[in-house]
């Protein structure tokens, strides 16, 4: 890379050192099929442990009330949890309250970074929709870019011109990428944070800045401006970045209250059946070898535990993404996938 450092992946996925399948539970797959998965590991899991366990579950029953105690327990976890979902729906909406200076304040911000970017992407008004807003600061990226290859293009310095061809091709190419990806997203889906995420503006930041550092004495006064715009409109990506991710947060702990509510009810219902009416002496017989109380004990388990599978499977990503986004701007918080160290000193 001329000197500029080992050039990370394009894709979050690609810079994680994380193997694929995990980045895809943690962030991709569909929180409705990771909860479903936990679901299927906890009743499988149940179903071996009663079978290698040396003593079976009905002889229990006999000596103790191991059913009666677990879901006298699960009863008390599910009206507590559905407590802590409406605690974190109004930590979450008490953010969106305050007095009118307040909502004032954050109405002119909001405006005035709105005029920064339509400034950045030359628009009279930037779009309202997240995934277009942000497909236009990333077209003004590479726009910006372009403008900065073209700046240094008549430079007696040879290097300085195969560095930049060389970052704004990198840029180009991955920008016209993840215009792609954000064509059909839609807010509220991972799709447009994704995208977001994918865009590695922080490395750009770092690259650009690393070769006015190594050749600041071959910039003239067009390249210093368009070095200076490109930095703008990538900073202004970061901001918009940060700001649809907080936005996706908030949506996603709403989102996780709702489902909550609807399967916390069901698994109240069966875990309160299995206290008033449940009689093991009533179930004879096995199913496929294996006792038939096992099964309907393991069964309406499975089913008690969903809210808190369910929670598992939300927070997984959003402690995930909080994590891979800690800092903002040219900073690396993890180790990331790197063909060599990169070379600190000017050249």
């Amino acid at each position: 890379m001329s000197g500029d450092g080992s050039q990370p992946s394009d894709t979050m996925a690609e810079r994680s050192a994380d193997p694929t399948w995990k980045h895809q539970l943690l962030l991709n797959a569909n929180r409705w099929l990771v909860t479903a998965g936990l679901m299927a590991f906890v009743f499988v899991g149940l179903l071996v442990v009663s079978e290698l366990s040396p003593i079976s579950l009905r002889a229990l029953m006999g000596e103790k009330e191991p059913v009666h105690t677990l879901f006298q327990a699960l009863v008390t976890a599910l009206i507590t949890g559905v407590t802590l979902v409406v605690t974190i729906n109004s930590l979450v909406l008490s953010q969106e309250l305050g007095a009118v200076e307040d909502q004032r304040g954050r109405l002119d911000g909001a405006l005035e970074f709105r005029e920064d970017v339509e400034s950045s992407i030359d628009a009279p008004i930037s779009p309202p929709e997240p995934a277009s807003f942000v497909q236009a600061i990333i077209a003004a990226s590479e726009e910006r870019a372009t403008d900065f290859r073209d700046a240094v293009s008549d430079s007696r310095d040879e290097e300085l011109r195969e560095r930049v061809d060389d970052f704004v091709d990198n840029l180009t190419t991955h920008a016209d990428s993840i215009r792609d990806d954000l064509e059909d997203a839609q807010f509220g889906t991972y799709d447009v944070v994704k995208a977001a995420l994918d865009y590695n503006y922080s490395w750009k930041i770092f690259r650009a800045r690393r070769i006015k550092n190594s050749h600041v004495d071959s910039f003239d006064e067009e390249a210093e401006e368009a070095y200076d715009e490109l930095l703008e409109s990538l900073k202004l990506f970061g901001l918009a970045r940060e700001h649809f991710k907080t936005l996706y947060f908030q949506w996603e702990l709403i989102n996780l209250s709702r489902a909550m509510m609807y399967v916390a009810v069901p698994a109240l219902v069966v875990a309160m059946s299995m206290l008033l009416f449940f009689d093991a002496d009533a179930v004879t017989g096995t199913i496929l070898g294996i006792d038939a109380i096992v099964w309907i004990v393991v069964a309406t388990s499975t089913v008690a535990v969903t809210p808190f599978l369910l929670l598992i499977a939300f927070i997984l990503r959003i402690a995930t993404m909080a994590k891979r986004t800690l800092a903002i701007g040219p900073f690396i918080l993890r180790d990331s996938s790197r063909g060599e160290e990169i070379d600190w000193e000017s050249e």
